[in-house]
């Protein structure tokens, strides 16, 4: 019923996805902040691209198993996972207990997204 190794291929390469795109669409706030805007355009988008060529496979590997719900359920999780941190560390965004809040709505959604 439940396959591991589909599993974590799929959210393996969802969080090497994931940390593509936070610094793709974020990166350049940071790195990219005296160059003009489609500079930082141009860059982001080479930087999205890894997360393309990263995402699709993961999702068609997911969607094996898991149904669209679910494989969106899963992105959200990974990408709050990956984010937080990301702007703890490296954006030097002071800690919030949204943080915390929102994760505790995405356990909820696991729970009735996958409750069945």
């Amino acid at each position: 019923m439940f396959n591991n190794v589909v599993f974590w291929q799929t959210t393996s390469l969802l969080v090497l996805s994931n940390i593509f795109m936070t610094f793709a669409w974020y990166g350049h706030l940071q790195n990219l902040s005296d160059k003009r805007w489609f500079i930082a355009a141009i860059i982001s988008w080479m930087i999205a691209l890894f997360e393309y060529l990263l995402q699709v496979p993961a999702n068609r590997i997911g969607f094996t198993q898991f149904d669209l719900a679910e494989l969106k359920i899963l992105q959200e999780v990974i990408t709050l996972c990956v984010f937080v941190p990301f702007a703890i560390f490296y954006m030097k965004e002071p800690i919030n207990l949204d943080y915390l809040w929102a994760g505790l709505c995405l356990v909820g959604a696991v729970y009735f997204i996958f409750r069945s």
